[in-house]
């Protein structure tokens, strides 16, 4: 999963780069990366997940 822009006619590089960082934060590359740094056991993704759900199931419960 790469992530590229191409710098515009007469664009600065500190505008190609802010574009390229927004670009990265929303592909959520890093925070892919950075997961996959530390193994985490199957109990704790498990328990991660319950936590989640419940998370999301609080917040539509007040919609």
């Amino acid at each position: 999963m790469s992530v590229g822009i191409k710098v515009r006619d007469k664009e600065s590089i500190d505008r190609a780069l802010r574009r390229f960082k927004r670009a990265v934060n929303r592909s959520r590359v890093l925070r892919i990366y950075r997961g996959n740094m530390a193994f985490t056991k199957p109990s704790e993704e498990k328990r991660l997940a319950k936590e989640k759900a419940m998370r999301n199931a609080r917040k539509r419960r007040h919609y």
